[in-house]
């Protein structure tokens, strides 16, 4: 099955849920409605055979350079990014990609929100930790969503691109 194959598939099943797709990058991808996430990993676990997640990433779109900005061709964003593979099928790989606001509601502080997905893939467990640690974006539904990297007492999301660090923490000079 080719990757424009699966995207029809998609598209034919999810419909609307489909956002946008791109079957001739390196990696194909769909983005999906963050609501329809889990069935839509569901369908392709069950009815596509990708029975493992490879990796689970967030990544934030935000051009923090104001000469920049116009250039950069996206509003700014966050993304939650899968990479699946098959086990059934030696080779068959895809991608699936939930977009999010950098705030949820546009209100600064409130934190993005998307359904875990450790229900369908077990190793979506540490990945999902890991992207709210570093990236703020919180797993609804996780079974443990305890920080995995940072400590409780951690301010802020390292990895968002206009998160600024501390000059000390715990009495302890960062820079």
């Amino acid at each position: 099955m080719t990757p424009a194959e699966i995207i029809e598939r998609l598209d034919t099943t999810f419909g609307a849920a489909i956002l946008s797709k791109q079957f001739d990058a390196f990696d194909p991808f769909v983005v999906v409605e963050s609501a329809k996430l889990v069935d839509i990993s569901r369908f392709l676990r069950d009815e596509l055979q990708f029975d493992m997640l490879n990796n689970l990433a967030g990544v934030d779109y935000l051009e923090t350079d104001p000469k920049k900005v116009a250039k950069a061709g996206f509003e700014p964003h966050l993304e939650v990014v899968y990479h699946l593979s098959s086990f059934a099928v030696p080779g068959r790989r895809f991608t699936l990609k939930v977009r999010l606001p950098r705030w949820l509601n546009d209100v600064v502080g409130e934190l993005p929100e998307v359904p875990t997905v450790t229900g369908v893939w077990r190793a979506a467990d540490w990945h999902e930790r890991e992207t709210f640690d570093l990236f703020g974006i919180r797993f609804l539904g996780h079974p443990d969503p305890r920080r995995i990297l940072l400590s409780d007492d951690w301010v802020g999301y390292p990895l968002r691109k206009d998160y600024e660090f501390p000059l000390e923490y715990h009495d302890i000079r960062c820079r």
